[in-house]
C-alpha cells in the first residue's frame, strides 16, 4: 500500500475545508457524491473541469458509513459499485482534462477480483493509475487496501473517451 495521509488527516471534499476544486462544476460534484451511501476521502484535489495536467495517478479513502450487516455479499456488493465511480477519472489528468470537460465518458469493461474478507464500513484506500489512453480509449487499474495494508481487491477497467 502506498504511503498517504490517514483519512482523518484528511479534509472531508464537502466542508469548508474540502479538497475539490471549486467553481459551478465543484457544486454539481458535491451534489452527485453526496447522494451515494459512501464517505470520501481524496488525498488529492479533485478537479472537475479543464485544469493543468498531471500524472495518471490518485488515492481515495473510502468507506459506507457504519455499520452495515454481516454478511460478506454486502460488502462486495458495496465495494464492486464504490469500485465504478473514480476509476476513468484518472485516465484524464494528463490530458488537462476533468470529468465535466466537454467529454463523453462511459465504462466499456470493469473487472474485480476479491482476495481477502474485508469489511466495507471500514476506511479502505484505493490506489489508482492509467497506463494508457489511447484511441478514445482509457485504461485504469486501481488496487484496494485495506487500512492494515492488506490487498482486499485489484480493479481494471477501460472505458470510451472523446471529446463531445
Amino acid at each position: 500500500m502506498p504511503e498517504v495521509p490517514p483519512p482523518e488527516a484528511l479534509p472531508n471534499p464537502f466542508g469548508e475545508n474540502g479538497n475539490l476544486d471549486e467553481g459551478g462544476d465543484a457544486t454539481v460534484m458535491k451534489g452527485l457524491w453526496r447522494s451515494q451511501p459512501f464517505e470520501f476521502r481524496p488525498v488529492l484535489p479533485r478537479g472537475l473541469g479543464d485544469r493543468p495536467a498531471r500524472a495518471p495517478l490518485d488515492h481515495i479513502w473510502f468507506r459506507v458509513p457504519p455499520p452495515l450487516s454481516a454478511e460478506p455479499v454486502v460488502h462486495q456488493a458495496f465495494l464492486a459499485y464504490a469500485s465504478d465511480m473514480s476509476l476513468l477519472d484518472t485516465v484524464l489528468p494528463p490530458h488537462g482534462k476533468g470529468i465535466f470537460s466537454e467529454l463523453q465518458v462511459a465504462s466499456l469493461d470493469h473487472a474485480m477480483w476479491f482476495h481477502r474478507p474485508f469489511r466495507a464500513d471500514d476506511w479502505m484506500l484505493c490506489s489508482q493509475d492509467s497506463p494508457s489512453a489511447y484511441g478514445a480509449r482509457g485504461f485504469a487499474r486501481g488496487a484496494i487496501f485495506a487500512r492494515d495494508g492488506t490487498l482486499i481487491a485489484p480493479v481494471a477497467q477501460e472505458g470510451l473517451i472523446r471529446q463531445r
